[in-house]
């Protein structure tokens, strides 16, 4: 098994497949989990290093097809981050019976996946969350959903997913779809911040949106309290949010991830689709617009399904901007370290101010 700290995802899936319990995951000093391997219980079956989403990855399945999106629907759009695309897709699995899973902030504030049966629960798994999510039991429901013949969504980010198809298998019933993804913070760092935020402002944390569009430019951070209080900041002034824009507060891994292209073994793939003003000005309105990959027979069925619900426009792999569709986030140096160092012992806020000198 992979044990370098920048070949493990964190994803838990390595444990799962463990038949005897030789692999545990354990959180470091920066709050990342990673696999332990107990060797006096390991019988050198493999099983998991064949579920590693770290492994080798196989070639693409199909040509990829790009498309700009958003939903019809304004308040679908106004309540996502981009244009709504998620929620078309899981309503649409939703109404042919089947299960969505994707990650949501919980009432304590931490960040895990979970499971939505029914449209009452949707809304939590929408909206960007910007900290590693824990998988919590979902990897299992979704493999004995989709083998009793249930038709799943799974929505995450490239390794997550990728470790769920890995456990799953091909089964027909699974639709992945990831993300495109800058790079996973520290749950430990969020959980500090939220602290923060609850003695600072004298108030019990009830939620979180890291992309508001209230402002009408997707820009702001809004939390709120079980005092019905709320703060707002610009994304760029908000702690946690830079040190994620800094790279600082990021799972070591990402600065190696594989998963920055578009040929991935996903059904789909979602994200922000940056230069939309280039390549389609008629859509860029501010509301936010969703690139939109296609990866597979899976994903163009399901993507066929919801076209009335859709704005949409087809685009060439060359008019996608993302960046993180094409290298890593780069390495921040040596201020990493010093980032670790102070956000130990003091607030996020003093330690971001520090290192922007």
């Amino acid at each position: 098994m992979k044990q370098g700290k920048g070949e493990c995802c964190g994803c838990g899936v390595c444990a799962l497949a463990c038949p005897h319990g030789a692999v545990v995951m354990t959180p470091d000093s920066e709050g990342f989990a990673y696999a332990r391997v107990d060797r006096a219980r390991c019988t050198g079956c493999g099983l998991c290093q064949a579920v590693c989403p770290m492994g080798e990855q196989p070639a693409p399945g199909c040509e990829n097809r790009f498309f700009a999106a958003q939903a019809k629907d304004d308040a679908l759009r106004f309540s996502s981050s981009s244009g709504g695309v998620f929620p078309v897709l899981a309503r649409e699995v939703l109404a042919r019976g089947g299960v969505v899973f994707g990650a949501a902030i919980g009432p304590d504030g931490a960040v895990r996946h979970r499971e939505v049966q029914g449209l009452e629960g949707l809304a939590a798994l929408q909206k960007t969350k910007y900290v590693q999510s824990s998988l919590d039991g979902c990897v299992e429901a979704a493999k004995r959903y989709a083998d009793s013949g249930r038709l799943v969504l799974f929505t995450g980010t490239p390794c997550q997913c990728d470790a769920v198809r890995r456990y799953v298998g091909g089964s027909e019933n699974l639709i992945l779809a990831d993300l495109v993804c800058y790079g996973v913070p520290s749950p430990m760092v969020w959980e500090k911040y939220i602290k923060e935020l609850e003695k600072t402002y004298r108030g019990r944390f009830s939620g979180f949106s890291f992309r508001d569009k209230r402002a009408k430019d997707n820009g702001h951070t809004v939390a709120a309290y079980i005092d019905g209080q709320e703060t707002a900041w610009p994304m760029g002034h908000d702690p946690f949010c830079r040190a994620f824009s800094r790279s600082h507060s990021l799972r070591p891994s990402c600065y190696e991830c594989r998963f920055c292209t578009p040929d991935r073994e996903s059904d789909l793939t979602m994200g922000d689709f940056w230069g939309i003003e280039k390549v389609y000005p008629e859509m860029d309105d501010g509301m936010g617009t969703s690139l939109v990959i296609i990866h597979s027979g899976k994903g163009a069925a399901l993507w066929e399904a919801v076209q009335g619900q859709l704005h949409c426009a087809e685009c060439q792999r060359e008019d996608t901007l993302q960046p993180r569709l094409r290298t890593p986030t780069l390495h921040p140096g040596i201020s990493r370290a010093w980032f670790w160092r102070l956000c130990r012992v003091l607030p996020l806020r003093i330690t971001e101010k520090i290192l922007r000198k």
